[in-house]
């Protein structure tokens, strides 16, 4: 199966590139094809827990073939077919040839190199085809992100883009090639005996983290998910930065740790979630918030993680595999409810042509299937039960709640926990705003007004996506036994213990909700119906004739929590006043900056650029003048080499 998934992905690779009135359906057949097949290949490694294994009798590079699925790479493969299966199925009428007859062939193109190089970055055993593979996932999605390269921002966050993704391939080059020249080998396998490795993580933890988009190695995550087209977005938020997190996983599960690492890893994804979700409560840009929303979940994702790291060092086996166990299980849940609400924001641009939130409003009247699914995957997202978010996310409380009650060293996961906390209510917070302004309420232009429900294909997928995610809710022991695999490959001295999580009662207590939710909607509708309902005015607070202005925009949503964190956000405000007493017009505008791109590497940046035009004046093509320069700097080095001596 996993031999038939790149073999078609090939395939349908090489079809993109042709031309024909039935090869964009051709093409979508084949996609779908091979994301069944390798999803068939990942679930099978899952349920059995057998590895698949195999290498090449020829030299690529002058390094043989090794190819490895075993319970990590195959957690990871079931979001690159799944997402990347019904994305290609949503693209048919969001990105048709109709509407972009130039762009459309170039994105079938890219996505089929995406999800064939992402195939290959999860199963190389070797570590220069693991760099081939992650610069062909790099470009490929570079080139995805720039579909629309008419549009300047686009342009500019696709180069952002790229300068961030191959100064993290800088730093994975330089992992690789210093693994192997320690181990002798390009070989890639658990190394654990080798403690002289243990420095190399920090290098991996780099290079992995800017794509991964961990705080503050984000900069280049906002404007490339806000400016692709919406199906992109939700393949590289809900599966593109995945790969960074394969990366750390993959390589703390092979490598010997360094001692601080649970730690970092655990402050790391505390930060990243808690400036994450704030970010994303700040934008009016919808997808910019989801974005954010990514670099949240990315950190909760890395508490998890830390906490299981922790928990092997200290030789606590229960609650290390309860964390990496909602760690793997979140990773899933986010590919899940992430593409769900870029599908449902791309249905909303599709309808309207604006991602501006404040511009937006009473869509649930026209797109009451969108309104309803994103809706789902904002409870999901916010860790409400009972969907599948709120699972992963108390089980990785549970590993925390765990190591504070040891009452050692693992104790100090307190402030983590306030941390997580913090970030939930933030969530839900976020996301009420997303939900309410964009879909309740009032139109607030004709877009809004003649918005029409997008088509069953664009519809199809955000219900299967919405369907798993209400089913991981309900039967969450169904999903967790599969995740034990995973776990095994990654720490095997675990593979013994039992997993000690209330599993069936959780399950219980979600259909009891859920059906207590269906049976309240029904007897609502059913009262309503008997009765019959009428209309009359609200409270106006005086105003007569309301209009569409007179209600919550973006900003005013989240103007009291936005301001806790304003020494983050630094939000550039331009105010015109209300003068006189029949004032014409008063504006308030409010734009929160990329903080540490625009304050911090943009400045640094300048300054390296001016000091090096400063220097290139030096550079006047007088011989005498560099034989000065070289002797200088000979002097000052056998100063600093004598003084040394001394």
């Amino acid at each position: 199966m996993i031999a038939a998934f790149l073999g078609i992905s090939c395939l349908a690779l090489v079809l993109a590139m042709a031309t024909g009135r039935a090869l964009p359906r051709l093409w979508l057949g084949l996609t779908m094809t091979g994301a069944c097949c390798g999803l068939g290949a990942a679930v099978t490694v899952l349920a059995t827990g057998r590895s698949w294994v195999w290498r090449g009798a020829f030299t690529l590079g002058g390094e043989n073939p090794f190819l490895r699925l075993d319970g990590i790479s195959a957690l990871f493969l079931v979001l690159v077919c799944l997402v990347g299966g019904l994305g290609a199925l949503y693209s048919r009428e969001y990105w048709s040839e109709h509407h972009y007859p130039c762009s459309a062939p170039r994105g079938r193109l890219w996505w089929s190199t995406l999800m064939l190089s992402m195939g290959l970055v999860l199963t190389c055993g070797n570590g220069l085809h693991f760099l081939f593979a992650w610069e062909a996932f790099a470009l490929s999605a570079y080139f995805l992100i720039t579909l629309e390269h008419d549009r300047p921002e686009v342009r500019k966050a696709g180069w952002l883009y790229l300068a961030a993704s191959h100064a993290g391939t800088m730093a994975l080059f330089a992992f690789f090639s210093a693994l192997a020249a320690r181990a002798g080998t390009w070989d890639l396998g658990p190394m654990h005996t080798q403690a002289e490795l243990a420095p190399l993580f920090w290098l991996a933890l780099f290079g992995f983290g800017v794509k991964a988009g961990m705080f503050p190695l984000h900069i280049w995550l906002p404007s490339a998910h806000a400016g692709a087209p919406s199906h992109v977005s939700a393949i590289m938020s809900a599966v593109a930065i995945k790969m960074g997190v394969y990366g750390i996983v993959r390589f703390s599960g092979w490598l010997p740790m360094p001692a601080q690492a649970g730690w970092v890893l655990l402050w790391i994804g505390c930060a990243s979630a808690l400036l994450g979700i704030a970010f994303a409560l700040a934008q009016n840009d919808i997808k910019r918030l989801l974005a954010y929303c990514s670099v949240e979940n990315v950190g909760i994702i890395l508490i998890g993680l830390g906490l299981a790291l922790l928990a092997g060092q200290n030789g606590h086996a229960a609650w290390g595999q309860i964390a990496l166990a909602g760690t793997f299980l979140h990773i899933i849940n986010h590919g899940l409810f992430k593409s769900l609400l870029f599908f449902g924001a791309g249905s909303v641009l599709h309808a309207t042509g604006t991602r501006d939130m404040s511009r937006l409003g009473g869509l649930w009247r026209v797109m009451p299937w969108t309104a309803a699914l994103f809706g789902i995957g904002a409870a999901a997202v916010s860790g409400l039960p009972p969907l599948n978010g709120f699972v992963s996310e108390w089980a990785i409380y549970s590993g925390l709640l765990h190591a504070v009650a040891q009452k050692g060293a693992a104790a100090g996961v307190l402030p983590a926990v306030i941390v997580l906390a913090g970030t939930g209510a933030l969530a839900l917070a976020a996301f009420a705003k997303a939900q309410g302004i964009v879909f309740l309420g009032a139109p607030r232009n004709k877009m809004a007004a003649m918005a029409i429900e997008c088509g069953w294909l664009m519809r199809i997928p955000m219900l299967a996506l919405a369907g798993i995610m209400i089913c991981i809710g309900l039967l969450p022991g169904l999903f967790f036994r599969p995740i034990l695999t995973a776990i095994t490959a990654w720490a095997p001295q675990w593979s013994g213990t039992t997993l000690l999580l209330p599993t069936q009662a959780l399950g219980g207590a979600h259909t009891i909700l859920l059906c207590a939710l269906v049976a309240g909607g029904f007897l609502i509708v059913r009262k309503i119906r008997a009765n019959g309902s009428r209309r009359a005015l609200t409270w106006d607070c005086g105003y007569a004739a309301p209009t569409a202005h007179m209600q919550y925009t973006s900003g005013s949503f989240a103007g009291i929590a936005g301001g806790w964190f304003a020494w983050l956000l630094r939000p550039e405000n331009l105010v015109r006043r209300v003068r006189g007493h029949f004032p014409g017009r008063a504006l308030v505008l409010q734009r929160v900056p990329e903080t540490v791109l625009e304050k911090v590497i943009q400045p640094a940046a300048r300054a390296v650029a001016f000091s090096a035009d400063k220097a290139g004046k030096m550079q006047d093509g007088r011989l005498h003048l560099y034989i000065l320069y070289v002797f200088l700097g000979v002097t000052a080095l056998g100063f600093l080499v004598f003084q040394g001596g001394l």
